[in-house]
């Protein structure tokens, strides 16, 4: 089957496309606030194969990976998979990322427009490990159910989906072959990732469609994902964290910082970060007023009443359930929720601090 025909099925489902870190991405199925209902109350079937996706294979595939990760790899089992961030000596992030353990190959899922530069420093610390990194993007696609009806969805397809967080099992999909199952709820609720053959993806994607309409549900785009993501308040890489930020400053020690397992690069500053203070920034939610909703972007800077900057916004949407919102760094001191902040010019308008996920 061309590698196309899934493009061609979703713009006959009416996919608006638009470009996301230089990939083709569905925007939206003509009714975003429809959308982000699915997501939130019963299921939506997205489309995320413009993903970064390496297979890691070789014998010391999983020894090589757990000494470049922030959380414990080589704990996992087959079947089993976790969150991460690659960092650099400095604990400054390159991305965050899942980790899935399969029998022959560990498989690292990321952020698009990054399998350069994931390929690149992973391959520089290849010395003697033997190890060896694959574009799997060209192979597989991944098509993602996400709301709280994903159980039910995948029980209609005969599908079952194990209770561990990033946990994953190799299944029958139809007459498509076998297709891999993740437990990887994206935006704050259920759901799960398959990996399906690039060939068979359309024909997937058609026969999800189905299962998931008979839910109540309906195919998502990107926007309307990106509403559900910054009301769950999960930062994604290149937008609410960079290669400046430190995995803490974007609360991700719980998700994907291991305190008890071996050496790993940037380790060192991690465990001080933890030892010894805080971070004098860290991620937050912003309720925005009226005059900011119109003129906020990402990168708007925020000031307190002296008029020093203190925070900036970083990913700005207006929700169906909370109206503006956004999430965005804030120095230490400036971070705790009901402080009211200003926006400098030229945006205008004040932004309350607010606790993540958004209520």
């Amino acid at each position: 089957m061309p590698a196309d025909s899934l493009h061609d099925y979703l713009s006959q489902q009416g996919a608006q496309f638009g470009d996301v870190a230089g990939e083709q991405v569905a925007q939206n199925y003509g009714n975003t606030n429809a959308e982000h209902q699915a997501l939130t109350e019963s299921v939506g079937l997205a489309d995320l194969s413009f993903r970064g996706c390496l297979a890691v294979l070789g014998d010391d595939r999983v020894k090589f990976i757990n000494g470049q990760v922030t959380n414990e790899v080589a704990g996992l089992k087959p079947g089993q998979g976790c969150y991460a961030a690659l960092i650099n000596a400095k604990a400054k992030m390159q991305a965050d990322l899942h980790v899935y353990r399969l029998d022959d190959e560990l498989i690292l899922d990321f952020e698009p427009g990054l399998v350069g530069a994931v390929t690149q420093r992973l391959e520089s610390h290849i010395i003697a490990d033997q190890a060896e990194l694959i574009d799997a993007s060209p192979h597989f696609g991944l098509l993602s159910l996400q709301g709280p009806k994903t159980h039910d969805t995948l029980e209609v397809l005969g599908l079952s989906l194990l209770e561990e967080p990033f946990a994953h099992v190799k299944s029958p999909l139809a007459d498509l072959g076998e297709v891999y199952v993740m437990n990887n709820g994206r935006y704050g609720t259920a759901g799960c990732d398959l990996y399906i053959p690039a060939a068979n993806l359309a024909k997937a994607a058609e026969h999800l469609a189905k299962a998931v309409a008979e839910q109540g549900g309906r195919l998502v785009g990107w926007q309307a994902t990106e509403i559900a993501r910054v009301e769950a308040g999960i930062p994604r890489f290149g937008i609410d964290m960079d290669n400046n930020t430190l995995p803490p400053e974007a609360n991700l020690e719980i998700r994907a910082i291991s305190y008890t397992k071996g050496c790993y690069i940037g380790q060192e500053i991690i465990a001080r970060i933890r030892t010894y203070g805080r971070v004098n920034r860290t991620l937050v939610g912003y309720r925005l007023d009226a005059d900011l909703a119109k003129t906020a972007i990402p990168g708007t800077k925020l000031t307190d009443d002296s008029g020093k900057t203190v925070g900036t916004l970083t990913s700005v949407i207006d929700s169906p359930k909370s109206g503006p919102i956004a999430l965005g760094m804030a120095k230490r001191g400036s971070e705790s929720p009901g402080q009211v902040l200003s926006a400098r010019e030229p945006a205008q308008g004040q932004a309350i601090v607010a606790e993540i996920p958004f209520r």
